[in-house]
């Protein structure tokens, strides 16, 4: 079990806290807002009315002991920023935050956030992808010019074996985890004599040119 904080509870921290708490983790939620507050103490470890530009509060909070914490403070963003700052100054090692522009996150990253998040942005990215391509489940881009797609497995593939198919000399695409559905199961790393069926999906890391290359093979 980790140890997370959520700063920040718009429908988007409410929903990533109580979502954490669900899958059994430690979760302390914070707002200035005692109705956010009120709505969500049941829901996780802990539900605080605090401030996360004083420094001394998020102390005495013990946020320093967290594993993670998530600032997910979009409306203001000097309270968003100081936030960061704070968390960084008093020795959080993993501080996620949200962004709501380009230059925000930016400034983020400048004053200490481990990882940057741009909600909007990614949902609508992540979506256009799928719609440019009928296969893909899901979207996640990974290192400038990488991405990670869930792809159902195209009928060309089916009753193929990874190693006919050759993904990693014909496209430089990676075959990271073949889940199936019937057994319910995943894959990690799967060897070369996998047989995949229609049921299955293929979650694959490669460059954004490579899954073009494989798109316009019409595989």
């Amino acid at each position: 079990m980790k140890k997370f904080a959520i700063i920040g509870l718009g429908k988007f921290g409410h929903y990533l806290a109580t979502g954490l708490y669900e899958k059994g983790h430690e979760v302390l939620a914070l707002d200035k807002n005692s109705g956010s507050i009120q709505a969500i103490k049941d829901l996780v470890s802990q539900a605080v009315v605090a401030d996360a530009t004083d420094r001394h509060v998020l102390e005495l909070l013990g946020i320093q002991e967290m594993d993670s914490v998530v600032v997910c403070i979009g409306s203001v963003l000097s309270d968003s920023i100081l936030a960061v700052f704070n968390l960084k100054d008093i020795g959080v090692k993993n501080i996620f935050a949200k962004s709501i522009s380009e230059a925000h996150k930016r400034i983020l990253y400048k004053v200490g956030a481990t990882e940057v998040f741009f909600p909007e942005k990614d949902t609508a990215v992540s979506l256009a992808e799928k719609m440019r391509n009928p296969n893909m489940l899901d979207y996640l881009p990974f290192l400038e010019g990488y991405s990670i797609i869930e792809l159902a497995v195209p009928n060309k593939f089916i009753g193929k074996s990874l190693q006919e198919l050759n993904l990693i000399n014909k496209f430089g695409i990676l075959v990271i985890a073949i889940k199936e559905i019937v057994p319910e199961r995943l894959n990690l790393i799967p060897k070369g004599n996998f047989i995949l069926k229609d049921s299955d999906s293929m979650i694959l890391l490669g460059t954004n040119e490579a899954f073009e290359k494989l798109k316009k093979t019409g595989q």
